[in-house]
């Protein structure tokens, strides 16, 4: 894969599937403008490490769930490459384990704001900025799929939505822009270190053929591939990677 003189976002840039997607694009050519919304110090380092490799990247602070933090990130990647080929967006998260009992609809409206609102806003604001071609790749989530685990209902219903995006936007941006969303299963980040207890990822993870949980560089790996031209007959495209612990 060659991505050389490409121009990548990716939002959540600062750790875990993130900061790998924003890693690898480098590594593969891409300038790099990688946004977190907490996580400095990985963006930071991602930006020193593309650098140190010949690339170009720079990091901004925003909240993608602000359309104008959206807007601001756009216009500052514009402004230094002169345009936008691939938006990465790894924006999410579960925000607390809530069943529907203990649901509220602010949790409801959180967790769908911070998923699929943030998608629309930075997918939107970089539309303009594409000239009609380039690849849109969102990180959905394995939830969307089987409606996740326990008090997980408002994140995999975001996680849906985001899926039904990319369908959507495939067909409404399409022949030059093509639009697939990722669908991760158990991987090693923090998203399961901070809500998911090691005895469920040990048995999800025993649960999978290939008896493992997968890496955010395997997921980048995916990403980078749907953002190149080897991928350029694909477009609507939800892809699963769980290790084959579901299939769809």
């Amino acid at each position: 894969m060659n991505l050389n003189q490409k121009t990548a976002i990716v939002t959540g840039g600062g750790r875990d599937i993130g900061l790998a997607c924003a890693l690898r694009l480098g590594q593969l050519g891409a300038n790099v403008a990688i946004n977190y919304h907490s996580s400095s110090k990985g963006a930071k380092s991602a930006v020193k490490s593309i650098a140190k490799d010949g690339g170009s990247a720079f990091c901004l602070q925003g909240d993608m769930t602000r359309e104008s933090d959206a807007q601001t990130l756009v216009q500052a990647t514009v402004k230094a490459y002169g345009g936008i080929d691939i938006v990465v967006h790894v924006t999410g998260g579960l925000i607390a384990r809530k069943t529907l009992s203990e649901m509220d609809t602010e949790h409801w409206n959180s967790v769908m704001n911070l998923n699929a609102t943030s998608f629309l806003h930075i997918a939107r604001a970089s539309l303009v900025h594409m000239n009609g071609e380039g690849s849109i790749i969102p990180i959905a989530s394995q939830a969307a799929r089987d409606g996740g685990g326990p008090g997980a209902i408002a994140y995999a219903a975001a996680k849906g939505a985001v899926l039904s995006m990319t369908r959507g936007m495939a067909k409404e941006l399409g022949p030059g822009i093509r639009v697939n969303s990722v669908c991760p299963g158990m991987i090693d980040t923090d998203f399961h270190n901070v809500f998911t207890q090691d005895e469920v990822r040990k048995k999800v993870a025993s649960a999978t053929p290939l008896k493992r949980e997968g890496t955010p560089d395997e997921v980048a790996n995916l990403v980078c591939f749907l953002a190149s031209d080897e991928a350029s007959f694909m477009t609507g495209g939800n892809l699963d990677i769980n290790g084959g612990l579901l299939f769809s």
